[in-house]
């Protein structure tokens, strides 16, 4: 995938109104971790989806509105609990895309068990959603775990046999085992994006290899901004490998732009959000 292709994605007919381009719910957040949400939700506007409605605790609801009037906001008064995963269902239908675990913390474990188990859908499952469940318990689903959550999954999957292959295998390799090894997961219409040096996105028929990015996006809220940039994409195109490849190329060439442009690796999660508004001028730039 290349920029050109990236902005036929964020495209929209000169005839459309506020919402056509897609909506995104945000669910996550806590009061140790506010930026989380806020970065997701602003990559996900930046993508070029319409709105982002991010469902967080009260008092962080309540900062992310201070911190950008981009954003609305979903104030939730009760604690991330299985009877607010059932309101939160009901809730979640009028939107095209979900975003889940993003700063959500291990505390609501059964609060995101039971969401991505009955919500419909299209959804990324990010972060702290993906430790506790196997891939048997996904469904219409885009994961982006980086490599440690891997391990955690396929532990809570039983299939911990696939780790020593995995650990001494190239991208290649490491690409064709897990297609080989979970095929009821992609069949089940999956995609997973397993963040690293070299990204892997799968499909149940597809491989694809991201190469762009730099050893300066460790920094914490890159991934935050990643899956927000894929929940965007999503929304608006309902493509979800095409949105999964896409959003793991522009946040790592962003990246790379940005280790030019700061000469070295004072860049932050941050700036990757401002410089996404740039891509016109950094395509130029490039050429």
């Amino acid at each position: 995938m290349n920029l050109n292709q990236i902005k036929k994605l964020m495209d929209r007919k000169k005839t459309s109104h506020k919402g056509e381009n897609g909506s995104v719910l945000i669910i996550g957040g806590s009061e140790e971790y506010v930026g989380a949400v806020a970065l997701a939700g602003l990559a996900a506007l930046r993508a070029g989806c319409d709105l982002v409605t991010i469902a967080a605790p009260e008092k962080v609801a309540w900062t992310i509105n201070r911190y950008s009037p981009d954003l609305i906001s979903h104030k939730l008064k009760a604690a991330f609990t299985v009877k607010l995963a059932k309101e939160l269902v009901k809730y979640a239908d009028s939107f095209d895309a979900i975003l889940i675990g993003n700063g959500i913390t291990r505390k609501a474990d059964k609060f995101v068990h039971y969401f991505i188990k009955k919500s419909p859908t299209m959804k990324v499952i990010d972060a702290d959603a993906l430790k506790g469940l196997s891939f048997k318990d996904f469904s219409n689903a885009i994961l982006t775990p980086h490599e440690t959550e891997l391990e955690m999954m396929l532990v809570n999957s039983s299939k911990e046999f696939l780790l020593p292959k995995l650990r001494e295998s190239n991208a290649k390799e490491k690409a064709e085992i897990l297609q080989g090894n979970l095929r009821y997961f992609l069949q089940n219409n999956n995609v997973l994006l397993v963040k690293g040096a070299t990204d892997l996105i799968l499909s149940r028929n597809k491989i694809a290899y991201n190469r762009t990015g730099n050893q300066g996006m460790t920094k914490g809220g890159t991934g935050d901004v990643l899956a927000g940039l894929v929940a965007g994409f999503l929304a608006k195109s309902h493509d979800m490998f095409k949105s999964a490849v896409a959003a793991a190329y522009i946040n790592g060439f962003v990246g790379d732009q940005l280790l030019k442009k700061k000469k070295g690796y004072c860049f932050i999660a941050s700036d990757i959000l401002h410089d996404l508004g740039n891509i016109q001028a950094m395509e130029r730039k490039k050429k």
